[in-house]
């Protein structure tokens, strides 16, 4: 149970670990299983490669593409939710470049998937199933079209030295067959469902089987021939064993979840095929991941940032709109692929000797120190480029300028280094998409401060790999020594190699810490949090003030009971606590506990604003510096009059107001929708003339949803509303309060007196207890010799600051109503970090 718990827990970490340790095992397999090939010999096997196999490929390759725009049309149709052709093969082509390339297919495929089936209409469950549906037409290609080989040619299958039985093949082929074709003919006309033990699983009726295996069969077939072909010299009768080191080879890049499958993929074809030239086996792997992976990718984000760039340039034109729809939402993930894909070329370039005759030419008209320069730049560039590719899948702004420039400076070093004008090429090119869709980088945050994750780690991390594992293969036969790091020549091509890995190396490294050891600047939301206000917990409310919880910007977390809640937000590296917690007095200490060790491992800082006495306990326990804040108003209700000596000023006000023609009235929240529009009016009018803007966190705002929940107190004068306030109530009628509180211009003299002194008067005869008048903040605070520097310096802006708030003549219109005074207090950490989370607080409530 331990050891599952662990791996629980460290479930990223290790999948992570675990598809880097694969990928350097098939480097370091494939390394020997190259040992006497050199890349002199893969290259002229590569560019022996002529039109002849070239053409035929890249038709196989359209089949197999076109082919696999059918998976999704039957899957849709299979679900009950067929779309047109375009969308689902749009959706499929670049799921499928993405996930070739990229690996992590429910990642990266997956999430290409849902961006465009969501903007569709399909939900997260519909683009589940049609995943589902196409893996299955998947394997169901594999497992016909293999069992079929091995009815066919058994005898042709053989691992080296190792050679199977050809009658034990042909049985297990056999068998296979009558398997899949039993089930066919079990799920019959209208499908039936399968059960395995307790698991039950639907089959599809037999006619939509054999379409799945079909067109399985046809796009394994298409892409197997596509590599087929490139491979001089074999003979059509050895494409039976071919497919099954192919099948086998896409089973293990599958499982392995090597991005790209890259040296996995490469290691199970070479060793599936010992008998075939080693350098033209390469050149032909090399070939086929230009066109079956690279090419298509290429038309894919070309496709996609087009139709970015042109749905920023011309919104309103109809006859493209249905296609942008779906393609806005790929932008991002295909330019990040494009972006990455330039990068992982020049770590690759920069890992492989140059041509000698373009490094002659060059040197003679470039000075040595500018091509060794240019070299290791140019390494340098592709991994910067691995680490921006990510900022522009989150569309920063930010990322899209450096980008631009590395991409521009990538071009001029491929040109100084050795004169790789196709290299340059491809950086422009990519430029060029790039500056195409320049409008959809609009989000002015952090460079790269979230841009990682976990997948993109481990990609990036076996590019690297893959570069330094070149370079190694391609300089296996240079004797090492110490002096190669030193050694500058036109041709001291493994010096170069070894001096840019170092720096990338460095670069990267470097980059890891500094995200490592940099707070997060956005915390993921806990399981514990509540994404609505908990109303179990709410009902225990004695305060007024959990209202708050509806308002719309806070966090919410809940005890495990359900019947305690504190309400909270991140702003910046500060978790603010709106309050004392609500409900269960019992389980406070355990929620604020749990936030605390939350905030920590977080490296944030926790505030708790405007607590009670009842909190400093707990307060002190956490370990929090504890200052007053202000003192809040509560008036007994069951004493309140307007009889006697000091009630004089409140029955002035409250006779002046009647004469004036001043009414109360409560409306029910169920009735209130009916004068929302003039509560909407003099609420604008009231920011208006006050020049104020709405707050938030710690007072409500004016919506008409938030509104609509509570009682509404009016005044009205010949019958129009000229002033309101919107009714907070605890359930247990122990607190009265009122939140905004909005008058218009005309209003008679006195009338917010008028407005509480009736409400109070109602509430009264309604049984509740204490009407809250709200908070004074700074009264209270004492500049004495001794006190506290914050005491002194909130003393001396509550007498001087009456400018900037009216702290003392706020305190004095409460005292009117002859309340009974509570202090409230705020508890943060130690030091300087104390006045950095009132900032965050301020910045907080003024929105």
């Amino acid at each position: 149970m331990g050891a599952m718990t662990y791996v629980r827990r460290y479930q990223t970490p290790l999948s992570v670990g675990l598809v880097v340790l694969l990928a350097a095992l098939g480097f370091v397999a494939l390394y020997h299983l190259l040992h006497d090939v050199h890349v002199r010999d893969i290259r002229a096997a590569f560019h022996a490669l002529g039109p002849a196999a070239l053409i035929p490929a890249l038709l196989l390759t359209a089949i197999s593409y076109v082919t696999l725009t059918f998976y999704d049309v039957l899957a849709l149709r299979s679900i009950g939710r067929p779309l047109p052709y375009g969308t689902a093969a749009l959706a499929s082509f670049t799921s499928y470049t993405l996930s070739h390339n990229l690996g992590l297919s429910l990642l990266t495929g997956g999430s290409a998937r849902y961006r465009i089936y969501s903007a569709a209409g399909l939900g997260v469950a519909d683009v589940a199933r049609v995943v589902a549906i196409a893996g299955a037409t998947f394997w169901g290609g594999v497992l016909t079209l293999a069992a079929a080989m091995l009815v066919w040619r058994p005898e042709m299958l053989s691992m080296g030295d190792v050679r199977l039985s050809a009658p034990m093949l042909r049985l297990v082929g056999s068998l296979t067959l009558t398997a899949i074709i039993g089930l066919i003919l079990y799920a019959g006309r209208r499908g039936r469902m399968l059960h395995l033990g307790r698991m039950s699983l639907p089959l599809p009726p037999a006619s939509r089987i054999f379409c799945q295996i079909g067109i399985g069969v046809i796009d394994l077939a298409a892409a197997s021939a596509a590599l087929f072909v490139l491979i001089p010299g074999v003979d059509l009768h050895a494409w039976p064993a071919f497919f099954l080191g192919y099948a086998l080879a896409i089973v293990a890049v599958l499982l392995t979840h090597v991005p790209g499958g890259v040296g996995v993929f490469e290691l199970v074809m070479l060793a599936a095929l010992p008998g075939v030239d080693r350098p033209q086996l390469v050149a032909a792997l090399l070939a086929y991941r230009l066109v079956y992976y690279i090419l298509p990718l290429l038309i894919a984000v070309g496709i996609i940032v087009a139709q970015e760039g042109w749905r920023w340039r011309q919104p309103l034109r109809r006859t493209l709109r249905g296609l942008q729809a779906v393609t806005t939402g790929l932008a991002p993930i295909m330019t990040a692929a494009i972006v990455f894909l330039g990068g992982a070329i020049l770590l690759v370039s920069g890992s492989l000797p140059a041509i000698p005759h373009r490094v002659a030419t060059l040197n003679s008209v470039v000075p040595l120190p500018f091509l060794e320069a240019s070299h290791m730049a140019g390494s340098l560039v592709g991994a910067a480029l691995l680490i921006l590719s990510a900022g522009l899948y989150r569309r920063l702004d930010g990322a899209f300028w450096l980008t631009r420039i590395l991409l521009l400076a990538g071009a001029i070093f491929s040109l100084l280094k050795g004169l790789d004008y196709e290299e340059a090429a491809a950086m422009l090119l990519i430029a060029a998409l790039l500056q195409w869709a320049r409008p959809a980088f609009y989000r002015r945050t952090q460079l790269i401060a979230d841009a990682f994750s976990p997948g993109w780690l481990a990609t990036v991390a076996v590019v690297l790999g893959l570069s330094v594992w070149i370079g190694f293969f391609a300089y296996k036969h240079v004797e090492y020594q110490n002096d190669l790091w030193w050694h500058f020549a036109a041709r001291a091509d493994a010096s170069r190699f070894l001096r840019a890995s170092l720096a990338v190396a460095v670069l990267l490294i470097g980059l890891a810490l500094w995200r490592l050891l940099r707070p997060a600047a956005i915390i993921p939301i806990m399981a514990s949090d509540a994404a609505a206000p908990p109303e179990a917990a709410l009902a225990l409310a004695e305060r007024t003030d959990a209202n708050l919880a509806y308002i719309g910007d806070k966090r919410f977390l809940v005890s495990d009971s359900g019947t305690c809640c504190l309400m909270y937000q991140i702003r910046g590296h500060s978790w603010i606590v709106m309050g004392d917690p609500v409900g269960a007095r019992s389980e406070w200490a355990d929620l604020l506990w749990r936030l605390r060790e939350q905030a920590d491992a977080a490296q944030g800082r926790l505030l708790l604003y405007q607590i009670s006495q009842d909190m400093l306990p707990l307060a002190i326990e956490l370990g929090l510096q504890i200052v007053k804040y202000g003192e809040e108003a509560h008036v007994d209700l069951a004493s309140f009059t307007l009889d006697g000596p000091a009630a004089k000023p409140l029955r002035y006000a409250e006779r002046r107001a009647a004469r004036e023609g001043a009414s109360f009235e409560i409306i029910p929240a169920a009735m209130l929708d009916k004068e929302m529009d003039r509560l909407t009016e003099i609420s604008a009018h009231w920011l208006q003339a006050k020049g104020h803007k709405e707050k938030c966190f710690s007072v409500g705002r004016f919506d008409r949803r938030y509104m609509a929940r509570f009682d509404c107190a009016v005044v009205r004068q010949e019958g129009r509303i000229v002033a309101f306030a919107n009714i907070w109530a605890a359930a247990d009628r122990s607190e009265l309060s009122v939140d905004l509180m909005r008058h218009d211009d005309g209003a008679p003299y006195g009338t917010m007196d008028f407005l509480f002194i009736h409400l109070m008067l109602w509430g009264k005869a309604r049984g509740y207890r204490w009407f809250n008048l709200g908070l004074a903040p700074l009264s209270g605070l004492e500049a004495r010799r001794l006190a506290p520097l914050w005491s002194k310096l909130g003393a001396l802006l509550y007498q001087h600051g009456n400018a900037l708030y009216g702290f003392e003549g706020l305190r004095a219109y409460k005292d009117k109503f002859s309340p009974e005074w509570e202090p409230r207090f705020v508890a943060g950490p130690q030091g300087l970090s104390f006045g950095r989370a009132l900032l965050d607080l301020q910045a907080l409530i003024a929105g």
